[in-house]
Order: structure tokens, then sequence, then C-alpha cells
């Protein structure tokens, strides 16, 4: 397989990456849906207002018909009164979009080549933090170059690495199996650790079967 050269964090010479992950043109509609889908879907959803029906006031008519010299009112707890409930409000409800496993493989790997291509994506080496240093995190983008805001994909075992970026003014530290597609093109810079990266691979990059058709999903799981 052909392999891509990106920066490493805190070595002169460049780390190679699949391009089989990074070498993936842009689709900018499906990019967008995908990221779209993922934004929603962390909306809680609990937004809630009275209808008139559940405000609490009397649904009694506010004064007699006729007589009194004023305006007909019927019940006050109408939305364009003082106090009334809310006409047409929201209500729970929530925004989970589906997005099928194969557009959302490929998005993965679209936000991915566009750091690569304008060399704003960095490798972390593995073991490069034996104990949490903010300082050396820090040093180590500064060198580097990374512009803000930057997102750092480790994996649940890098405690180490991730305690290390996550005090970093407009740094966000995610890992590997729960970053989405919004994180990556929401960040002007990423970087990746090795295991991070082994772990986005296997993510975004589909098992093919001997007739060159993805694998279904049990098959790509073993």
């Amino acid at each position: 397989m052909a392999e891509l050269k990106v920066t490493t964090i805190g070595k002169q010479a460049k780390s190679a990456v699949p391009e089989a992950l990074f070498g993936e043109p842009f689709n900018e509609s499906l990019v967008h849906e995908t990221a779209t889908a993922e934004l929603n879907a962390r909306r809680q959803g609990t937004h809630s207002s009275l209808t008139r029906g559940e405000v609490a006031m009397t649904g009694a008519k506010a004064w007699k018909q006729k007589g009194t010299g004023r305006a007909r009112a019927g019940a006050l707890s109408v939305p364009h009164r003082v106090g009334g409930g809310a006409a047409f409000g929201p209500k729970p409800r929530h925004y989970i979009a589906k997005v099928n496993r194969k557009a959302r493989r490929k998005a993965l790997r679209s936000a991915l080549s566009v750091h690569a291509a304008r060399d704003s994506i960095a490798v972390l080496p593995a073991g490069a933090f034996d104990a949490p240093s903010t300082k050396q995190a820090a040093e180590g983008l500064a060198k580097w170059g990374a512009k803000t805001p930057t997102v750092v994909v480790v994996s649940g075992e890098e405690a180490e690495a991730a305690k290390s970026y996550r005090n970093i003014p407009r740094v966000a530290v995610v890992t590997a199996e729960a970053v989405g597609v919004a994180e990556i093109v929401g960040s002007r810079s990423v970087v990746v650790s090795e295991p991070a990266l082994e772990i986005l691979e296997r993510r975004a990059v589909p098992v093919t079967r001997g007739d060159g058709e993805e694998a279904s999903w049990w098959t790509s799981a073993r």
C-alpha cells in the first residue's frame, strides 16, 4: 500500500501514513451531511414549552361578552396574552439522523485527507509522554506551528498524553474511538498519536472481500 508523509511531533523525520486513510478526494456534501448528523445526535432534545392547556391559568372567560365596554375576550391562556401558552412551541424530540456506514467511513477519510493535503496534521510518536507534561506538549505544538483550534486524537490507553494536552487553551483531546468528522473539519490542526492512527484506520478503511466489495459488518468485526 502506498504511503504519505506527514510531520512528526518532536522529531525531524516525517512519519509515513497509509494513503488509504489520507488519500481520499474531498467530498464536501458527504462531509457536511455526516458532520451535521453527528452534531444533531449530540443535542439532548429536552426543550419543552407550555401550551395554552398546560399553563397555570384558568380557562374561564375573562369577562362577559357584552356590557363592559371592553373588547371581547375569551380565556387569558391564549398565546397572544402575557402569561399565556406558547403556540407551536418546542416539545421533546430527538435529532438523530441516520448516515450509512460506508458514507461515514468515506467522510472520515475525506476529512483527514484534507488536513494531510494542507500539511495541517501531525503524528505523535507512541510513548512520547512518560508522565503528564503540559509544557512538553505545548512546546511540541509551538515548534510544529500548530494553528488553533487544534484537536489531539489519542487512544484510550494514552492517559499521559491526554493529560498533557487537555489544559492547553483551544486544544481539545478526543479518543480515536469517539472522534468524529465534526471535530476533524472544525479544527485547523490535527495531532494523531500512532496508536490512535491504527484505530482510525480500522474505523475508516473498509475491509474488502476477495471480489473487491466491502465486507459486511460481522465480517469486518473479526
